[in-house]
């Protein structure tokens, strides 16, 4: 068995990865989405009783939007990460 500092200074012996998996990125983002939006009404029943800060309900909206900018990008790169169907 080779060891680690061979494999990591010669890559060509190492054996190949398995092939990437083939998921749907958009039912990702949206269950990211759907988590952070959860978070959202959770943090706001504990804002409106006085026990979180505006920075927690701003944290799960920037979630929220960013899983939207999430959804543009995998409109957008469909093709490219599904490949040839």
């Amino acid at each position: 068995m080779p060891s680690l500092v061979r494999l990591l200074t010669h890559p060509e012996e190492r054996r190949p990865g398995p092939p990437p998996l083939r998921v749907d990125l958009r039912r990702v983002v949206l269950g990211g989405i759907a988590l952070w939006a959860v978070a959202l009404v959770a943090t706001l029943v504990v804002f409106v009783l006085g026990r979180a800060t505006v920075e927690a309900v701003v944290t799960c909206v920037a979630g929220i939007v960013l899983g939207g900018a999430g959804l543009l990008w995998e409109r957008k790169h469909r093709d490219d990460y599904r490949g040839e169907d």
